[in-house]
């Protein structure tokens, strides 16, 4: 194939990477980023003063748009639900957890091996990444779909938090990793500390989100597309299949597995309970509330819901579940494309006006 073949669809692939929608979902982020730090250095007595504890709060959101991000990316692209995606997350979240416990006492075993900070930033990525390769070989290996796979990956993320509870896996048992003090040679309680682990969340998340447009523009993401809306087809045109979706699949752990890194410092603890399956349910709400397939209304779900959350557990906590269950009904009857398609519908008749 000529050079002047390839460059049109590398224009195009540029094209669509600067969409609108990307240009605007990055610069809402940058400027969000900036604006929490100028409002958290208004002495604390100004009324727009944006505390400390407001700041870990974002921060710990900004690590949930992430791995929502890591959810949308097969589901809404390559059409494959994963209701496990909470193990990803908490795996990378135990590697970083053993870290930060290794800086206060000597771990036993291959676990002080943790104690140098990159072992342990490899371990975030390996782990969840390791994980995938395994169970998305033998799956896509087996043309394991639809509801089958998203049964498997529930029953995997089930299986890793019966085993994390257990003592014997010498990661805390059900209380889990806590008593988290230093980061890097600074402590965590720190005002900096809540600070730099904000922006590295943030930084992150809008890292990810270009990462995950370069690939959905791609060819491996328009042939992702293409298996999603149909698969004998592209299997018919000689695409190998399984490669695509364990490529993605595996990119999307490791995503997860960065978030859960992310989370841990910030939230002070993990413990099996983030393997539960419910949590990962809650993160196919959030996608599913924000709009598949958009990348950003993935941000835009995880942000809205777990503020809801915020507010609403602290007014009622025992109809908080009950509320999520019916906005989720509610969005899905009327808004099938969820937030993100209702402003891509506003701006398509403000265009046609």
């Amino acid at each position: 194939m000529s050079h002047a073949t390839l460059e049109p669809g590398r224009d195009r692939s540029r094209q669509a990477f600067l969409s609108r929608a990307t240009l605007i979902t990055s610069a809402l982020l940058v400027v969000g980023m900036a604006l929490v730090l100028v409002l958290h250095a208004l002495p604390a007595t100004h009324p727009l003063h944006v505390s400390s504890a407001t700041v870990a709060l974002l921060g710990k959101y900004f690590t949930y748009m992430l791995l929502a991000l890591a959810v949308d990316l097969i589901w809404g692209y390559l059409g494959i639900l994963s209701l496990g995606h909470g193990a990803f997350f908490a795996l990378g979240g135990y590697a970083m957890g053993l870290y930060l416990n290794a800086q206060g006492t000597v771990l036993p075993g291959w676990q002080g091996l943790l104690a140098s900070f990159p072992l342990a930033a490899l371990a975030v990525v390996l782990a969840p990444g390791i994980l995938a390769l395994a169970f998305g070989w033998l799956a896509f290996r087996s043309r394991v779909t639809g509801v089958y796979f998203s049964i498997i990956t529930q029953a995997l993320t089930f299986a890793l938090m019966l085993a994390f509870n257990r003592n014997e896996m010498g990661m805390g048992g059900s209380t889990g990793l806590t008593r988290f003090s230093e980061l890097l040679g600074f402590r965590l309680a720190s005002d900096g500390m809540t600070v730099a682990l904000f922006l590295a969340s943030g930084i992150a998340v809008l890292l990810a989100f270009w990462l995950c447009r370069a690939i959905v523009v791609s060819q491996l993401g328009r042939v992702a597309v293409a298996t999603r809306d149909a698969e004998a087809r592209v299997r018919f045109l000689g695409y190998r299949v399984e490669h695509v979706k364990l490529s993605l699949f595996v990119v999307s752990a490791m995503l997860a597995g960065i978030a859960g890194a992310l989370y841990v410092p910030q939230v002070g603890i993990i413990n099996p309970s983030t393997f539960a399956p419910l949590f990962s349910i809650e993160v196919v709400v959030w996608v599913a509330l924000g709009g598949r397939a958009t990348l950003f209304g993935a941000l835009l779900g995880a942000l809205v819901v777990n503020y809801l959350k915020t507010v609403l557990t602290g007014a009622m906590p025992d109809a908080w579940l009950f509320l999520l269950g019916g906005l989720f009904v509610v969005v899905t009857m009327a808004l099938p494309r969820g937030i993100a398609g209702v402003l891509a519908w506003r701006h398509r008749q403000e265009g046609a006006t």
